[in-house]
């Protein structure tokens, strides 16, 4: 299965959830939020084609921590590709971030990741101020503390 994507930041992020992340951008948005600080990843046609087994192995040995953000773009309109990568990384702790709806998730991906960043960003509503979303109209969810 091949996953369009954008880049991998193994630089430890603290901003794309709990502990220091790996954050995997995927290529390809067609929300095209006003504000979007990766705008960049809108064209699908910009990213580059790479099967998901190679990403998993790559993030494997270049992440400092068991720790994955998969953001973008939007890794929804990839849902295949995402849930492969997501199986082959099972024992990491994954976060997903989207800009659509918790409902939009498909419960069997839902029920591989421990958080998602659900909403819309909306820059009449941008804040800095709420850990791990952008506007106060986005939220972040433990999954498994839902689903507990």
């Amino acid at each position: 299965m091949i996953l369009i994507i954008n880049s991998i930041d193994y630089t430890g992020s603290i901003v794309d959830g709990p502990g220091i992340r790996t954050v995997l951008y995927v290529q390809g948005c067609n929300q095209r939020c006003e504000g979007c600080h990766n705008p960049r990843t809108w064209d699908i046609k910009a990213g580059k084609s790479v099967p998901t087994a190679d990403i998993a192995d790559e993030i494997r040995r270049k992440s400092m921590t068991k720790n994955l953000t998969i953001s973008g773009g939007e890794p929804l309109l990839q849902i295949p590709a995402v849930l492969e990568l997501v199986k082959n990384l099972e024992d990491f702790d994954i976060a997903l971030y989207t800009g659509l709806t918790l409902e939009d998730v498909p419960k069997e991906l839902q029920s591989r990741l421990h958080y998602v960043k659900v909403g819309h960003y909306d820059k009449s509503k941008h804040c800095s101020t709420v850990d791990y979303v952008g506007s106060t109209n986005q939220c972040f969810i433990d999954l498994r503390r839902v689903s507990s």
